[in-house]
């Protein structure tokens, strides 16, 4: 079963400063509390087949994220196959939400490994990253807004 995860935030900056807040895909571990490191595994590091393996903890959990990028539209959009452990996919889109300020919305689709326990795991394993992300994004937002990308 896949699972359906959509977490997002009001950034009070305009969507090219967002961006280059979150085109680095390295820098991510900056603000993405579980990714411990990103290694790239292909020559480029930005765009449509841009591949890389996230050292994620989560806990005492730890696995090896395996990622693609399958969008990059600069200032807008970047999508992500995730093919490791947790399977799916993830979408990070930018929206301009007044003068100034952007939209940051974080949707993710995916299944878990059957052993993690079926729906009650899917639940649970669900909440924990909510609340995760959600802190994520907070510790973005207030990056950017302090200028600190």
């Amino acid at each position: 079963m896949t699972v359906e995860i959509v977490v997002s935030t009001t950034i009070a900056a305009d969507k090219h400063q967002v961006w280059k807040a979150i085109e680095d895909i390295e820098s991510h571990i900056t603000w993405m509390a579980e990714a411990v490191s990103i290694t790239f595994l292909s020559e480029q590091r930005s765009g449509v087949g841009t591949e890389f393996e996230c050292l994620t903890r989560i806990g005492p959990w730890r696995t090896i994220d395996k990622m693609r990028v399958t969008e990059w539209e600069p200032g807008s959009a970047i999508g992500i196959e995730h093919r490791g452990l947790v399977a799916g996919s993830g979408h990070f889109t930018l929206q301009e939400a007044g003068q100034r300020s952007t939209e940051f919305c974080w949707r993710e689709n995916l299944t878990f490994p059957w052993w993690f326990g079926g729906r009650l795991g899917e639940r649970v394993g669900r909440g924990v990253l909510v609340k995760i992300w959600r802190n994520n994004l907070t510790k973005l937002r207030t990056q950017i807004e302090d200028g600190l990308t």
